[in-house]
């Protein structure tokens, strides 16, 4: 047979001996790669071919470094642990994400603003032109002498006339009024004799700081409001004790306990600041973790995702309120004059609000910590304006009128109502409605905002 291709004849094998086999089979070598040399070069070149058969790749230094070298001959302690120019380049940066962000930017200028109006001018702690109802059945002159004379104290301001007694205490359960003042009849006849007939000065004694300036002033002008009626033979009746007595009646606290007026309070403060900060990192906090995706895949509309999100809420609040209210009778003695249904149902409106009030300023941030800021730039004045720390009347007309739109406002005046006064779904309705109103130009807001997140 032919031999192969690179193979010998068996008499070349014999002949050959051992430099046959050797050439018998070939070596295959890969080719080198780029910046490797062969297996000969290796062999040859020795400890000089291994040296340089991976060149080492070095880095270009970056902006404000120097390289290894340099920094090993020349290099400044200074730059090595602190850099005025990286400093600046970070405090740059930070300025310019802070004109980027409006929102923060706002909260920085405008709490300190919104802070410095509210406890100047909308805090006062000796409220006058308190509200005052009379049922005036003399009808004497000496009657008409008191009341202009209660008028002229600058603390009461009479915006009603009782028509009779139910009236009266109607109008001192509503919160319409904050004072009563009743002149019985025969007053007059009395005066005269000597008698020393009383007054009835019916006060709402549910906020002690409202009511207690207010009543000294009525005690100190009783001796000298008739003083130029009583003249001639009438004259001694000035005399101390005075012509007539006023007898002043602090309804709902006649003991002016202020845990009977704070604790219930706290009720709706505590439910503010849960509701809206929890709900109102519930959307940026999808959004930020990459679950809202999930949740826009779903075929669930806005309103079905809105009202889904704030029935777990519901039922934390209904548990913080059950808590409050036992805690407050047990460490408090809280009077609960009314119906505790009245009162979870109020509760129910209160924190359908607060939580869709949420759910809208979690719609609008864009983070996390704008929702934060949100949430706390309405807290402050729910705070302050609602008669939480300071009385709600002797704020001023426009302090009172915002005041009036905050839910916190009207829901105090629900919870004292039913546990100190016993109101009932009557009382407490003319309440009840703005909280309503509330909550639907809330609803509207908010599934505005998350239909555009939708979109």
């Amino acid at each position: 047979m032919l031999p192969l291709g690179g193979q010998r004849s068996g008499v070349g094998r014999e002949r050959g001996g051992t430099r046959s086999r050797r050439r018998a089979a070939p070596r295959r070598e890969l080719l080198p790669l780029r910046g490797q040399r062969s297996g000969g070069s290796r062999k040859r070149g020795g400890t000089r071919s291994r040296r340089r058969a991976a060149p080492r790749r070095e880095l270009l230094p970056l902006r404000g470094q120097r390289s290894g070298v340099s920094r090993k001959r020349g290099g400044t302690p200074l730059n090595r642990y602190f850099s005025w120019s990286r400093w600046w380049g970070i405090v740059g940066k930070e300025f310019i994400q802070l004109k980027r962000d409006r929102l923060t930017f706002g909260m920085i200028v405008g709490i300190p603003i919104l802070q410095l109006v509210l406890f100047g001018f909308a805090i006062n702690s000796d409220p006058k032109h308190l509200p005052a109802a009379v049922l005036d059945v003399d009808r004497s002159e000496f009657s008409r002498d008191i009341l202009a004379g209660l008028k002229n104290s600058d603390y009461l301001d009479f915006v009603r006339e009782a028509t009779d007694e139910a009236d009266a205490d109607w109008l001192l359960a509503t919160g319409a009024t904050q004072f009563v003042i009743t002149i019985p009849e025969g007053f007059a006849r009395a005066l005269v004799r000597g008698e020393r007939p009383a007054i009835l000065v019916e006060a709402d004694a549910t906020d002690p700081a409202a009511t207690g300036n207010a009543i000294a002033a009525v005690n100190q002008l009783a001796p000298s409001v008739l003083a130029r009626d009583l003249t001639g033979p009438l004259a001694p009746l000035v005399a101390p004790p005075g012509a007539f007595e006023v007898r002043v009646h602090a309804r709902y606290n006649p003991e002016a306990i202020t845990q009977y007026n704070i604790v219930p309070a706290l009720m709706g403060v505590i439910l503010t600041m849960t509701m809206v900060m929890m709900t109102g990192l519930a959307i940026t906090r999808e959004r930020e973790r990459g679950t809202i995706e999930n949740l826009l895949a779903t075929p669930a509309n806005a309103a079905e995702v809105m009202t889904g999100k704030i029935i777990p809420y519901v039922l934390i609040g209904l548990i913080q309120v059950s808590l409050i209210l036992f805690l407050a009778r047990l460490l408090f003695g809280v009077p609960i004059q009314g119906s505790i249904i009245v009162l979870y149902l109020a509760v129910l409106l209160f924190i359908a609000a607060n939580l869709t009030l949420g759910l809208t300023f979690s719609s609008i941030a864009r983070n996390q910590l704008q929702a934060m800021q949100m949430t706390f730039f309405f807290f402050l004045p729910s705070i302050l304006l609602s008669g939480f720390m300071f009385p709600f009347r002797g704020m001023p007309g426009w302090a009172q009128a915002i005041g009036e739109v905050l839910p916190l406002t009207h829901f105090l005046r629900i919870v004292r109502g039913v546990l100190l006064k016993g109101n009932g779904f009557a009382e407490i309705g003319s309440q009840a409605w703005p909280i309503a109103v509330f909550m639907i130009v809330v609803i509207a807001i908010g599934l505005r905002s998350f239909r555009s997140t939708l979109d």
